[in-house]
């Protein structure tokens, strides 16, 4: 595994596993919280409650806010990576089967070492490209299974629109990860996301349309505490500390996560398209952090021939 700068191997691994994990039990889980509550409310709440939990300890650090200096950043993040991606997804997954469309959001990886290569900078190698290729290839693989049915060029806008955001969101997050706190930059994009969210639900859904049953309850604060509120400060700190292609890679494993906790949790069958795209998944992020073979200069090369 590529160690993301100032991280030990050990504790990028770690911070890996945790995210791919919750983002992962994330699909299941809110299609199991789906019935009890209205979509876009369900992410107005969701990322509201997460962002009130971390103001709580961000409140602390107040000094590290500089509103006035980065509210302009706060506000872009908010749009791209709360009200972009998790809106524009909840109301498009309606349009499509699942399968096709959480396998259009899975672009985001590809467009994200391209927007890396465009923007940051970073190198783009053949190795990488094939990883990038065979990754995405093994999230369309698995998700096969719900590519029939009707097929609504409005969902597939708003699914693309959706991948578009979370690679554009993130780009700009570690652009501007130098002058930013990552505690409150995940706070605050968070809170600004929830109440736009949650204006917008309140305006074309109704609040008396949740069910407040304790299963939703546990839901609904599971979500908001590890994969909202903790998983965006996780990916914010691999993000600043690694190339994001690099990172983008491993969210490639969050649909095969996905589905294997769907077996469990709402009785889904493992298939063959799972196995074999697991299969792809895992040589695609291979190939992605494989490290290239560090040049020896000949002079060194020939001294250390002509000591041995």
């Amino acid at each position: 595994m590529n160690k993301p700068k100032g991280l030990t191997p050990q504790k990028t691994l770690l911070l890996v596993l945790f995210l791919v994990t919750v983002w992962g039990i994330n699909w299941p889980l809110t299609k199991l919280a789906l019935p009890e509550v209205p979509p876009i409310l369900f992410s107005g709440l969701r990322t509201l409650i997460g962002g009130l939990l971390l103001l709580g300890l961000a409140m602390r650090y107040k000094e590290k806010l500089q509103w006035k200096r980065n509210w302009p950043v706060y506000v872009v993040l908010a749009i791209f990576n709360i009200i972009g991606y998790y809106g524009l997804q909840t109301i498009g997954i309606g349009y499509l089967p699942a399968g096709l469309f959480s396998t259009i959001v899975f672009l985001q990886p590809v467009l994200l070492s391209l927007f890396a290569w465009l923007w940051l900078g970073e190198q783009m190698s053949l190795l990488k490209v094939i990883g990038l290729v065979f990754g995405f290839a093994g999230v369309a693989v698995i998700s096969s299974g719900g590519l029939e049915g009707s097929l609504s060029p409005l969902g597939i806008i708003l699914a693309v629109a959706s991948a578009l955001c979370w690679a554009i969101g993130t780009i700009y997050m570690k652009k501007k990860s130098a002058q930013l706190d990552s505690l409150w930059t995940v706070t605050i994009q968070l809170l600004i996301g929830g109440v736009i969210l949650s204006v917008m639900g309140s305006g074309t859904e109704s609040w008396s349309d949740i069910h407040w049953t304790p299963s939703f309850i546990v839901i609904l604060l599971f979500i908001s505490v590890f994969v909202i509120a903790a998983g965006w400060l996780v990916y914010f700190k691999l993000m600043d500390s690694g190339e994001a292609s690099t990172v983008g890679s491993y969210t490639f494993a969050i649909p095969v996560l996905a589905n294997i906790f769907s077996v469990f949790l709402l009785g889904e069958s493992v298939t063959i398209p799972l196995l074999i795209g697991l299969l792809m998944i895992a040589v695609g992020i291979g190939l992605v952090n494989r490290k290239r073979p560090v040049p020896v200069p000949v002079k060194q090369q020939q001294a250390c021939d002509h000591r041995s």
